[in-house]
């Protein structure tokens, strides 16, 4: 691929140069850029009533909202508020020009098993299940349509070899972004009734480049017909919102409490 290895030298370099141990310099969570996957000509996937993109930007309006009620000290960014197409380089590049604290982005899943159904929670790390691979093509496949595909290097998404990308690539964020994660399945869980199906590691580009702890929410299935039901309710919808929220806030109150 072109220029693949200076790519990885410069990522490797900027890790290393970000890395400081979290919980001093009187950290806190002002900032948090909410991304409502896919958009426009891309739907995502779908099901039988629904596309992915519609949902997912439901969820994120009704997630920022929530925030702005209870946390008005936190300032919410949308990647897109509406039907639009930024791309997978744009969506992380907005946060990190904002010197975002937290990248959120939010999606829906399908499978060809209808009976699958559940939430899942990404961070970004190397796949250890062929499963978690095609979540990760199926949502960096955005790139193939993508006008500007320059700026990806040469990455493939279907193909293995590019993924080698990330498997060298330690994020400075993990840690952090686990306990996000984590905190979001439980509350799925435990609060807002879903099934949870963990947190997950796999080679998703946005999440690779934000430059702050990051998750990518899979809140659900499309391919399951009661699932893809639950997540056209607007009440479910507002208990998913709801359940990311708690979850960001216990994130919050945990981090700052540290200094």
């Amino acid at each position: 691929m072109k220029n693949i290895v200076l790519l990885l030298s410069f990522s490797l370099l900027l890790v290393a140069a970000s890395y400081s141990p979290i919980g001093v310099h009187d950290y806190r969570v002002r900032k948090v850029v909410i991304d409502a996957g896919h958009g426009g000509k891309d739907p995502g996937t779908h099901g039988k009533i629904s596309k992915e993109k519609d949902i997912a930007l439901k969820i994120a309006l009704e997630l920022g909202q929530t925030i702005k009620k209870y946390l008005p000290d936190v300032e919410v960014l949308y990647s897109r508020k509406d039907d639009s197409f930024p791309s997978l380089h744009e969506r992380a590049q907005f946060a990190n020009r904002n010197n975002a604290d937290l990248f959120i982005s939010i999606h829906c899943n399908w499978v060809a098993n209808p009976t699958v159904q559940g939430t899942e929670t990404y961070v970004m790390g190397l796949h250890k299940s062929d499963a978690n691979f095609d979540v990760a093509k199926r949502e960096n496949a955005v790139i193939l349509q993508e006008e500007n595909s320059e700026v990806y290097e040469g990455f493939d998404p279907n193909s293995p070899e590019s993924y080698i990308l990330f498997s060298l690539t330690q994020s400075a964020y993990q840690q952090n972004s686990l306990s996000l994660a984590s905190k979001i399945e439980h509350q799925f869980k435990t609060r807002v009734g879903k099934h949870s199906r963990g947190v997950k590691m796999a080679g998703f580009w946005v999440l690779w480049e934000t430059s702050m702890p990051s998750v990518l929410i899979e809140t659900g299935y499309l391919s399951n017909e009661q699932e893809e039901k639950e997540l056209n309710d607007p009440l479910q919808q507002s208990y998913i919102a709801s359940g990311i929220f708690r979850a960001f806030r216990d994130y919050k109150d945990e981090i700052e409490s540290m200094n």
